[in-house]
């Protein structure tokens, strides 16, 4: 009995880190790659959250305007089939966004720093799944 609650314990810490490890490594590999698009500046507002992270005590309003983000990314990728996201990647990706999300809600009056990243990594995710929903669209960076 101990031996099973041991082997399930385990199994779940390193399926906790696998999940982790896997999705820093798709947003480091996405930025490295991606181009950002000017139209994702102009009609959401993670840029400016990322660029607010820096100098903003207040976080609440930063995560309401990644959750508006979030609301209307994921309305277009419902309501548009063609800019789907559908590999494993993509859905590692709003998972872990899910999770970041729980996770500043957990610590942001506990551990604001730790809020701040999972903050950060929210904006990042949302800037990722813009740029992929972009290239799918056929946008090109005018950059």
């Amino acid at each position: 009995m101990l031996a099973s609650i041991l082997i399930i314990g385990f199994s779940l810490v390193l399926l906790m880190y696998w999940f982790r490890y896997s999705c820093l490594l798709l947003l480091r590999e996405q930025s490295s790659q991606a181009t950002p698009l000017r139209i994702a500046d102009s009609r959401f507002s993670f840029g400016n959250v990322q660029a607010l992270l820096k100098t903003s005590e207040a976080l609440d309003p930063l995560h309401q305007s990644l959750q508006r983000d979030y609301v209307v990314l994921t309305y277009l990728l419902d309501h548009a089939t063609s800019l789907g996201l559908g590999s494993l990647e993509d859905r590692l990706l709003v998972l872990d966004y899910k999770v970041m999300a729980c996770w500043y809600r957990l610590t942001k009056s506990a551990a604001p720093r730790q809020a701040r990243e999972a903050l950060s990594e929210m904006a990042s995710i949302l800037a990722v799944l813009v740029q992929k929903m972009g290239n799918s669209a056929g946008l090109q960076s005018e950059a």
